[in-house]
């Protein structure tokens, strides 16, 4: 039957009216992507109904694989299967110097930059790595749509840094995703949590992922999400409890040596399954096989309590200095929401309750709650609903500065600033018949440059020349939504200007991603060679095979010495033409053993059909 679409006379339906747009939650232990259905946001399962991603990805000689196929490797090859890339966006090798990761991969020397991991497939850096978890969740996205997506929200920690927000940028320009926003997570959450609830106030959003931790004071107030103060430690989750979890395990085995790096990195996953079964346990049989010792045992909630109470209590502090940056108290949180799997810890649970002195929520999945949010976000700026009340007034998480004399910050836009925002001040020469002037822009909360990260550097020439301090410079700080920075420097009396947009040191230049995206084109066409090569070499074999097996079995019997001498000289002519892996020579031999041996295999038939009817009569025949 027929499915007609009717409309009201003169209404014309156009189907693709619709945009379509997507969250994306780029995690450090998983990842996931979610879209707006019927009204409502729904996160998207694999072909397994899996909805969430783990974020690992492997590299072998012969491809990429990204997610369980990848985790299911890490154990045997840990140096070439990557996970908590997050952890490592937008950092340099000092960054990370007193970081565990140093022991689980390979780095390459690079003194400056962004940190590369050396793999099979060479030096890979944290920007690919993500780029490859997009690709896998946007291509989800598309095959749930119906259609390549208008545009994606990545959320990051609300307190990630310019670097690692550029990072996360440069990662969907070199997977070729348009990214609408990059949105902090825990306003996500509360987007998501404050549209289902309704509710109105001062509500926390307490967000303890894999990888990173984040604290942000939001006032909900009839559709406006107004974040009053946030802050976090980008270097603080999941993956330290396995990291505590680990350090018991060796201590109660007795283990003192040097693990090498299979060994660590199987500990890493069974302190990580070890950690989720004590969310459920109060005790936990252990049995350890590892390639450097063996060892089984007990490991109680309590001894894991005690190891990771340092940590909780690092992040329980934060969230008193977020509560002070909003000039508020504990009883003026009306409600705490729990995000990030981490939370399922109870020791995280108890101590979130005892700080704030009210039950924190968790009704919503803290695993999906952030992408449900970015859906629901990414519908509205995609266009699909243009009446939709909805006003995210996001804060910077860091305070953006200038060096001045003496190695000095001086502080331009301070941190918990809303954006967008645009902050100018005036600065002047320090001698006499100075004509230019370094810009150098910082990040950070201390007073020394040293202390703080750097961001930028540029030269505003032209500068006339006066006695030191007569000269006006105006440099303003220009931060948009996705907290993105720009900033311009003018003298004031010949209008002389420059600006930059700050890349900071760590992420990707234009020619980078426009360099890895035309490398990527030109590997997916050897890609497609290469899986054509393989179809044909593996149905070569397969007739090589056939062919040999029963010219040994039948050809003495069938065929004359002449087309046996035939059959076999072909059969060793494909066998050396997929030696020189030559697609068209290949196809072509392959073509000419079927048709040479064709006959053969009629021939073939007709005997084993006559065998199998040998003595018997018609009729028993038609019965059967």
């Amino acid at each position: 039957m027929a499915l007609i679409q009717i409309t009201e006379p003169g209404v014309a339906i156009d189907p693709h009216q619709r945009k379509r747009g997507a969250g994306v939650d780029l995690g450090t232990t998983h990842s996931l992507i979610a879209v707006v259905r019927g009204g409502s946001p729904v996160t998207l399962p694999d072909a397994s109904d899996r909805h969430l991603l783990p974020s690992v990805v492997r590299y072998e000689s012969e491809g990429i694989t990204v997610g369980y196929a990848a985790v299911e490797a890490a154990r045997e090859d840990p140096f070439n299967t990557i996970a908590s890339a997050k952890r490592l966006l937008g950092r340099g090798l000092g960054d990370i110097a007193d970081r565990k990761q140093l022991q689980n991969y390979q780095f390459t020397d690079e003194s400056a930059g962004m940190v590369k991991l050396q793999t099979i497939s060479g030096e890979i850096s944290p920007v690919q790595i993500s780029a490859e978890i997009l690709r896998v969740l946007v291509l989800r996205g598309e095959e749930a749509l119906a259609g390549r997506l208008d545009g994606i929200v990545i959320t990051v920690p609300a307190y990630f840094d310019e670097a690692q927000r550029q990072a996360t940028r440069d990662a969907a320009a070199l997977a070729d995703i348009p990214v609408l926003r990059l949105l902090n997570e825990p306003t996500a959450a509360a987007i998501a949590y404050g549209l289902e609830s309704g509710d109105q106030g001062t509500i926390a959003i307490y967000d303890l992922g894999g990888g990173t931790f984040d604290i942000s004071l939001l006032n909900l107030q009839k559709g406006v999400f107004e974040v009053l103060a946030t802050a976090g430690d980008t270097s603080l989750g999941g993956d330290d409890f396995d990291e505590s979890l680990a350090r018991i395990l060796l201590h109660k085995s007795g283990y003192e040596g040097e693990l090498d790096a299979i060994s660590r990195r199987t500990l890493l996953l069974d302190a990580k399954a070890i950690k989720e079964a004590l969310s459920q346990c109060g005790r936990v049989d252990v049995e350890l096989s590892l390639p450097a010792f063996s060892w089984s045992g007990v490991v109680s909630r309590s001894e894991f309590s005690q190891a990771i109470r340092p940590l909780i209590e690092t992040s329980i502090k934060a969230c008193r200095r977020a509560l002070r940056d909003a000039d508020l108290t504990e009883s003026d949180v009306k409600q705490v929401v729990l995000v990030g799997g981490a939370t399922r810890v109870p020791l995280v649970r108890q101590l979130v309750e005892a700080f704030f002195k009210r039950q924190p929520l968790s009704h919503l999945d803290p695993d999906k709650v952030v992408a449900l949010g970015a859906a629901i976000q990414a519908n509205v700026l995609v266009g699909n609903k243009p009446g939709e009340e909805m006003l995210l007034l996001d804060v910077l998480p860091l305070s953006l500065g200038l060096e001045t004399m003496g190695s000095l910050v001086e502080k331009v836009i301070p941190r918990n600033s809303p954006i967008p925002v645009s902050r100018a001040q005036e600065f002047t020469t320090s001698r006499d018949g100075q004509t230019a002037m370094l810009i150098h822009v910082l990040q950070g909360e201390r007073e020394l440059v040293a202390d703080c990260r750097s961001l930028a550097r540029f030269e505003l020439r032209g500068i006339p020349p006066m006695v030191a301090g007569a000269a006006k410079i105006q440099v303003v700080f220009q931060v948009d939504a996705d907290g993105l920075l720009f900033v311009t420097a003018k003298e004031l009396e010949t209008q002389v200007k420059a600006s930059i947009e700050v890349k900071p040191t760590y992420g990707l230049d234009e020619a980078e991603i426009t360099s890895m995206l035309r490398a990527s084109v030109t590997y997916a066409e050897q890609d497609v060679q290469a899986r054509m090569l393989a179809e044909a070499s593996v149905d070569a074999q397969r007739q090589i095979d056939a062919v040999t097996v029963a010219l040994d079995k039948d050809g003495d019997k069938l065929l004359d010495r002449k087309t046996i001498h035939h059959l076999r000289k072909l059969v060793d002519e494909l066998a050396g033409v997929i030696d020189q892996q030559n697609i068209d020579e290949i196809d072509n031999v392959n073509k000419r053993l079927g048709q040479a041996s064709a006959d053969f295999a009629a021939m073939r038939m007709d005997a084993s059909v006559k065998e199998a009817l040998s003595g018997r009569h018609f009729e028993t025949v038609a019965e059967s």
